[in-house]
């Protein structure tokens, strides 16, 4: 059996704020059992109702079956994934293109160590670490985007 604090409604203080319009948590009532036993579910509830019901009225599409004798024309990997498919896509060494692959890595694990004398954090005191940031990520934007061109558009993007 749980004590449940009843709020005092002589109280001058609470009757101002009830005045106002404040509700009944604001008070100190406490959650349990009103919120965890009536509003909780009830919401729950709610959300299941509103899930169940998209999906039954707007199921889904399969989409065509899978051929596996057919391969796609242009298999593309995860979007994040973009960049380093756009290396291995490019470069006509496949060797050197796993090897790109494993300097991306391998630079984030040096961006830590750029710079480390400076004991400021802030990016504009350290000018070596923010460029190569920045240059890293602009670099991988555009390899990213390049990657669904096809692969003859896809280092100049369309543009040349």
């Amino acid at each position: 059996m749980a004590v449940i604090k009843k709020p005092d409604l002589s109280d001058p203080v609470l009757k101002m704020k009830l005045a106002k319009g404040m509700g009944h948590n604001y008070y100190g009532e406490p959650a349990w059992p009103n919120d965890l036993l009536y509003i909780f579910p009830v919401c729950i509830t709610g959300t299941f109702a509103i899930l169940i019901g998209l999906s039954v009225m707007e199921p889904a599409a399969m989409g065509e079956p899978a051929n596996p004798f057919a391969t796609p024309l242009e298999i593309l990997p995860e979007w994040y994934f973009y960049p380093v498919f756009q290396l291995l896509r490019v470069i006509p060494n496949k060797l050197l293109g796993v090897l790109l692959m494993a300097a991306v890595p391998a630079g984030l694990l040096t961006v830590p160590f750029i710079e480390n004398i400076n004991k400021f954090q802030n990016p504009f005191r350290r000018p070596i670490a923010t460029t190569v940031f920045l240059l890293g990520t602009v670099v991988a934007i555009y390899l990213g985007i390049g990657s669904t061109y096809p692969i003859d558009q896809s280092l100049t993007l369309g543009l040349f």
